[in-house]
C-alpha cells in the first residue's frame, strides 16, 4: 500500500448497495426479538392509519347518510381508543428504537477498535492517526441516522406502502392506476441522481478524514510549531483544509437536495391526475363522493412513505461511504497473528537465535541479510551502529512486530511464528526513546507493566530504578497525573518511571532502545544500578549510540549494511581496530575535544 498523508485523499473499495445493507444488517442479529417487537407496533401504527380513512368513509356513505347516529358513536369511539393505543404504540417504539440503535453503535466501534488494535505495524506505518480517528469515531457516528431509518422507515414504510396500494386497487383499480402512474418516471430520476451522490460524498468523508488528521498532527506537535512561530502558517494550512471540506459538502448535499422537490413534484402531479380521473369517475357515477374522499386520504398515506422512503435512500447514500470506510478497515487481515492451533510458548528461557534472517519494509529494498546469530539465555547484548544500519529492526523482527522475509527466529529453540503471539509477548519488555506515558497517575502508569500489581509492588519497582526519590517530592506522589504523553515530567523522569514499568513487568526478554539517550549524565549514574537490576538473569537486546553505557554488555554486535559486520566484547572489538573501535575513538575524541 502506497504510503498516506494528511493531503492524500485514501484508496477506498466501493461496495455494492447490497453488500453493504446485508452487511450492516447483520448487526441488528443481537437484537432480532426487540427489532421484532418494534415492527410489531410500527405494523399496528399503520393498520390504525390505514383504517382511519376506511371508517370515516363508513361514516360518511353509511351512517351519516342513513342518519345512523347509535352507529357514527360507535365509530368515533373506536377511531379514539385505537388513535391513543397508537401514540402510546410510537412513544415506546422509538424509545426501543433508540437502545437498539445505540447498542448497535457500540458494538461496530468496540468490534472496529479491537480490530485495529490486532493490524501490524505496517496498517499504522501507512496511515496518519488522525484517519484512523476519523473512522472510529465519525463514520461509525455517521451510521446511527442509517439503523434508526432502517427500523423504523424502511420496514413499516415499505408494508404501509405495500398495504396502502392494496387497499386502493381494492376500493377502486383505475383511481389506483392513476396514483402510480408517475412511479417508474420517479425511481428513474432517483437512480441517477444517486449515481453521482455517491462519488460526492465518498469525496466529502476523504477531505473530513484529511481535517481530522491535519488537526491531529498539528496539535500533537504544538511544540514545534510554536517554538519555530509557524502559527500563520498552519491557520494557513487549516483554512485550505476547511475550505476543501466545505467545497466536498456543498457539492454533496446540493445534489442530494433534488431529492425533495423531485419527490414532492412527483406527488403533486399524481395528486392532480388522481383527481381528474376521480372527477370523470364521481361524474360518470362510477364512485360515490365518500369513496373519492377516502381515496384522496390514501392518496397522502400512499405518498407519505414514498416520501419517506426517499429521504432514507437519501440516508443511504450519504453514508454508504461511511460504512464503506469501516469495512475497508474491518476487511484488512492482521500480517502479524497466531498461527492456527498455535501453542502458547511457555516459560521462556532466553536463548535467542537468528537463522538467515532477511527482511525489507517493501519489496523494493533490503534492511537485512541473512543474519546469523545465536545468544544464550541471560546474556546482555548492545546493537550499535549508525543510523538506519537496521538496529531498530532486529528488536522489531524479535518483538514480532514484522516476520522476516526470509530465514526464522527462534526463541528457545521455537519459531516464533508458531507460538501463541500474546504468550510470548507477554514475556517480553520494550523500552523505546520517546517513552509513552498514558494521562493517568504515576502509580497507574507503572502499574500497566503488572495490571494486578499492589501498590507496595510499585514502589518497590521505583525504587529499584530510582525513581522514588522525585516521585515523591511531586505534589501528589504517586497519584500525580502525569497529563497526555507525560507532558509535565521530564525525559528523563519518564525514562525512569518506564524503568519501574518494565522492571515490574518481569519479562523474560528485555529490549532497551536508546533507553538512555534523554537521562542527563547525574540521572544516568543514578538509573545505573536499576537497569543492573532490570537487567539480572533475563536476555537483553541493548541500543545505544553512547558507547559508554554497553562497555560491559557481554557481547557487543555491530551493524552495518544489513549484516552483523563485527562481534564480541568490548575489549575484543577494540583490539580487532574495526569499525567498533572507530566508532568508539570518534566518540571518545568528540568528548574529549568538547572537554
Amino acid at each position: 500500500m502506497a504510503q498516506n498523508t494528511i493531503n492524500r485523499d485514501e484508496d477506498q473499495l466501493n461496495r455494492s448497495k447490497v453488500e453493504i445493507i446485508l452487511r450492516l444488517g447483520t448487526y441488528l442479529q443481537p437484537y432480532k426479538f426487540k427489532t421484532f417487537i418494534v415492527i410489531c407496533l410500527m405494523l399496528f401504527v399503520m393498520i390504525v392509519g390505514i383504517l382511519n380513512p376506511y371508517l370515516l368513509k363508513v361514516a360518511i356513505d353509511t351512517n351519516i347518510k342513513n342518519n345512523d347516529v347509535k352507529g357514527l358513536m360507535v365509530i368515533g369511539g373506536v377511531l379514539l381508543v385505537l388513535n391513543y393505543l397508537a401514540m402510546m404504540s410510537s412513544r415506546i417504539r422509538w424509545t426501543m428504537i433508540s437502545s437498539v440503535t445505540n447498542n448497535i453503535l457500540v458494538n461496530i466501534r468496540h468490534e472496529l477498535y479491537t480490530h485495529i488494535q490486532k493490524l501490524s505495524f505496517t496498517f499504522f506505518d501507512n496511515r496518519p492517526v488522525g484517519k484512523i480517528l476519523a473512522r472510529v469515531m465519525g463514520d461509525v457516528n455517521a451510521l446511527q441516522n442509517l439503523f434508526n431509518q432502517s427500523i423504523q422507515t424502511l420496514i413499516p414504510e415499505l408494508l404501509s406502502l405495500v398495504c396502502v396500494t392494496v387497499v386502493m386497487f381494492i376500493l377502486n383499480v383505475k383511481l389506483a392506476l392513476a396514483s402510480v402512474l408517475i412511479l417508474p418516471f420517479l425511481a428513474a430520476a432517483m437512480f441517477y441522481i444517486e449515481t453521482r451522490a455517491r462519488k460526492r460524498w465518498d469525496v466529502y468523508r476523504k477531505k473530513r478524514s484529511n481535517l481530522i488528521a491535519f488537526i491531529h498532527e498539528d496539535f500533537s506537535g504544538i511544540k514545534v510549531v510554536q517554538s519555530f512561530a509557524k502559527e500563520k502558517d498552519k491557520e494557513k494550512d487549516f483554512k485550505e483544509k476547511v475550505s476543501e471540506l466545505m467545497g466536498a459538502f456543498m457539492k454533496a448535499v446540493k445534489l442530494n437536495d433534488f431529492f425533495w422537490p423531485l419527490v414532492e413534484l412527483s406527488w403533486g402531479v399524481g395528486t392532480v391526475v388522481v383527481f381528474y380521473v376521480g372527477y370523470k369517475l364521481v361524474m360518470s357515477e362510477e364512485i360515490e363522493v365518500g369513496t373519492l374522499i377516502a381515496f384522496s386520504m390514501y392518496i397522502g398515506m400512499f405518498w407519505r412513505p414514498i416520501m419517506n422512503l426517499s429521504n432514507f435512500y437519501n440516508t443511504l447514500i450519504s453514508n454508504f461511504s461511511a460504512a464503506d470506510r469501516i469495512f475497508d478497515i474491518m476487511d484488512i487481515d492482521p500480517d502479524i497473528i497466531s498461527q492456527e492451533n498455535a501453542q502458547p510458548i511457555g516459560h521462556i528461557n532466553g536463548e535467542v537465535r537468528f537463522n538467515n534472517v532477511t527482511f525489507g519494509y517493501d519489496g523494493n529494498s533490503t534492511v537485512l541479510r541473512n543474519i546469523n546469530f545465536t545468544i544464550n539465555p541471560g546474556e546482555k547484548i548492545a546493537l550499535v551502529g549508525a543510523t538506519g544500519a537496521g538496529k531498530t529492526t532486529i528488536v522489531s523482527l524479535l518483538s514480532r512486530f514484522y516476520d522476516p522475509t526470509n530465514g526464522e527466529i527462534l526463541v528457545d529453540g521455537k519459531n516464533i511464528k508458531n507460538v501463541d503471539l500474546e504468550s510470548y509477548r507477554s514475556q517480553m519488555g520494550i523500552m523505546l526513546q520517546d517513552t509513552f506515558l498514558f494521562s493517568t497517575s504515576i502509580m497507574e502508569n507503572i502499574r500497566y507493566g503488572k495490571l494486578d500489581a499492589t501498590d507496595e509492588e510499585v514502589i518497590a519497582a521505583a525504587k529499584a530504578v530510582h525513581a522514588h526519590d522525585f516521585i515523591m517530592k511531586m505534589e501528589k506522589g504517586y497519584d500525580t497525573d502525569v497529563n497526555e504523553r507525560g507532558s509535565r515530567l521530564s525525559l528523563g523522569q519518564r525514562q525512569l518511571i518506564s524503568f519501574a514499568r518494565a522492571l515490574l513487568a518481569n519479562p523474560r526478554i528485555l529490549i532497551l532502545d536508546e533507553a538512555t539517550s534523554n537521562i542527563d549524565t547525574h540521572t544516568e549514574k543514578l538509573v545505573q544500578n536499576g537497569i543492573e537490576t532490570l537487567l539480572e538473569g533475563r536476555t537483553s537486546f541493548v541500543i545505544a549510540h553512547r558507547l559508554s553505557t554497553i562497555r560491559d554488555c557481554d557481547k557487543i554486535m555491530v551493524i552495518g549494511n544489513g549484516n552483523v559486520e563485527e562481534s564480541g566484547t568490548h575489549e575484543q572489538l577494540l583490539q580487532l581496530k574495526g569499525h567498533y573501535y572507530k566508532l568508539y575513538m570518534a566518540q571518545y575524541s568528540f568528548i574529549n575535544d568538547g572537554a
